[in-house]
């Protein structure tokens, strides 16, 4: 995993679409519009959970194809997928066979899909911290996070875009 540190960050964009209006219509923290993505997304979600529709809709305006799936048994989800206990947020999405958890950005999303690391099963901003992509505040206040990127025996280590 620490063949991670120091990768350069990749983009998506959408056909058909200016590049120009791909890059006003993206979310903050998207990536940069012209690059391929895997288009379809999954992302599961308990159904009382609003920020998990916010992230969701974010990531339909960075390009991928959403479908968002309500599960009361959210915790079942995020075993299925191999998410440990410590790196666990409010919603899970499943991209290009990765698990992506919580309120990852989507610059993360896109390099993970192009780069595709050894060992890697997914992604993860732990917790819901003010200021992430879906958490954003109306006084634009943030907290400090870090995307964690883990494996299959549930080690983690940063993941830079």
């Amino acid at each position: 995993m620490a063949a991670l540190a120091g990768l350069v960050a990749t983009g998506c964009g959408r056909a058909g679409t200016p590049a120009s209006q791909q890059a006003a219509e993206a979310p903050e923290g998207a990536p940069s519009p012209g690059r391929t993505l895997a288009s379809e997304m999954t992302v599961y979600r308990d159904p009382s959970c609003g920020c998990c529709k916010a992230w969701a809709d974010l990531a339909s305006k960075a390009g991928y194809q959403v479908s968002v799936v309500d599960r009361p048994d959210i915790d079942a989800v995020k075993k299925q997928y191999g998410v440990p206990d410590s790196l666990r947020s409010c919603h899970t999405a499943i991209v290009g066979g990765y698990a992506i958890e919580g309120h990852v950005p989507f610059e993360h999303v896109a390099k993970l899909l192009e780069t595709r690391p050894a060992g890697i099963k997914g992604l993860a901003v732990p917790g819901m911290p003010r200021g992430s992509p879906g958490m954003e505040m109306a006084d634009g206040s943030k907290d400090p996070f870090e995307v964690m990127a883990f494996d299959g025996a549930g080690r983690a280590e940063p993941f830079v875009a």
